[in-house]
Parts: structure tokens; C-alpha cells; sequence
């Protein structure tokens, strides 16, 4: 008797365990892909927005795209940072893209007013890179789990709606977001919804886990207790 309410004791503790499992952390380090250059490349998983950044936030660097300063800093004018990151394949996937800028976004400090609304300034999280910075912590200086991270613009892929020659882009040394046309900046590669996701345990491959421990466990009692 005594036994068996030990067992039923260890299997509630089991279950109780199981359900306060920490959650991940928001930005997942999926492992080593294929570049698509002949290297290869991390590729990070953001589980708060749902997408997958490359490790290397200046990939396009020396790229044929590259048209800023050099051909090789990595700095692009918009519509060529467009380009550059549609003409992605990083570990077989394709569709990468530029980050996007939401507006209206209520966190930045500059409010506008205008129809349509167009915020920008210090504290945007609404936008993709935003996020990354303001609420992830990744600047130039806390680069964290990337590489190269850019201390002057980097463009999105969102156009500005009060004039569509100017795009969105944001600032990884200041934390700022701004519109700017007419300049070459860098460009950082992304992808919709999580390209590797980690292997979980089915239910039942879970339920088989606990039932072998506890049965060990049982065991292990009947041998302490007969000996």
C-alpha cells in the first residue's frame, strides 16, 4: 500500500514537473546551414515574431548587389537590398526578405499625426528590426548571438506611404527608426516562420518517459525495501 501511493505520489510530481518546463528563449540558435556561398551559416530563430534571421547581418557584403561606398562594405541602395535578399537560398530555403516596418507604431517617441500615420524615432518596437533592438537588446555594440552587426542604417522592406521614394530603415548604433531615400545602407536577410524547428517529443513519447521512471524508481524502493 504504502507503495503504491508512493508511485502515485512520484507520478504527480512527474506530471507537475512537465508542465513547468521553462519556456525558450526568444531567440534560438537553430544551427549551422548551408550558405549558399560554399560556407555556412547560423540561422536564428525569433520565436516572439515568428521569423528566422541570418546570423551574419551584413551577408550581403561584397555581394553583387553591394552598390553603396565600396562594393564591398556591404552598404546597398534600397531597391538593390531588395533584390539581395530575394535572390537568397540559405540552408535550401528561399523567400527571404528584408525586415518590415509596421505603421502606426504607438512605442516610437515621435508620433506624426498625419494620415496615414508615420511614427519613427527612439523606442519603436512594432517594427521587425525594432523588436530585435529595443526589446531583444541587439545593437552594434551587443551584437549578442550575430555577426556584424551594422552601426549606421539598415533599410526594411517597407516603402513610406506619404512618398514611396523614401523606405524605412533603422539604426542598430542609436536604436532610432527613420525614413531616408536617396542613400546607400545595409542590408539584413529574413524569413517567415521558424526554417528549422527543434525536435519535440510527442505525448505519448513523453507519458512512455515518465511511466519508465517511475517503474525504475519502483524498483529500486522493492530492492531497498527486501534487502
Amino acid at each position: 500500500m504504502r507503495i503504491r501511493a508512493w508511485i502515485m505520489g512520484a507520478c504527480f510530481l512527474f506530471a507537475l514537473g512537465a508542465s513547468t518546463v521553462p519556456a525558450q528563449a526568444t531567440l534560438i540558435d537553430r544551427g549551422i546551414f548551408d550558405d549558399g556561398l560554399g560556407g555556412t551559416m547560423h540561422l536564428i530563430y525569433d520565436n516572439d515574431l515568428d521569423i528566422t534571421w541570418l546570423e551574419d547581418a551584413n551577408f550581403g557584403a561584397g555581394s553583387p548587389f553591394d552598390d553603396g561606398t565600396s562594393n564591398t562594405d556591404g552598404r546597398m541602395t534600397w531597391q538593390n537590398a531588395v533584390n539581395w535578399a530575394r535572390s537568397l537560398t540559405v540552408g535550401g530555403f528561399t523567400d527571404w526578405r528584408l525586415p518590415t516596418t509596421t505603421q502606426p507604431d504607438p512605442s516610437c517617441n515621435n508620433q506624426t499625426g498625419t494620415v496615414p500615420p508615420q511614427d519613427y524615432g527612439f523606442g519603436c518596437t512594432g517594427s521587425e528590426m525594432g523588436h530585435l533592438s529595443n526589446v531583444e537588446g541587439i545593437t552594434a555594440a551587443a551584437p549578442g548571438v550575430f555577426d556584424n552587426v551594422p552601426d549606421r542604417l539598415s533599410w526594411s522592406s517597407t516603402a513610406f506611404a506619404r512618398n514611396p521614394s523614401f523606405a524605412w530603415t533603422f539604426d542598430f548604433h542609436s536604436g532610432t527608426q527613420d525614413a531616408s531615400t536617396g542613400i546607400a545602407a545595409f542590408a539584413w536577410a529574413v524569413h517567415d516562420g521558424d526554417v528549422a524547428p527543434a525536435a519535440v517529443p510527442e505525448p505519448g513519447t513523453l507519458l512512455l518517459i515518465d511511466s519508465g521512471l517511475v517503474g525504475l524508481i519502483a524498483w529500486r524502493y522493492r530492492k531497498r525495501v527486501n534487502a
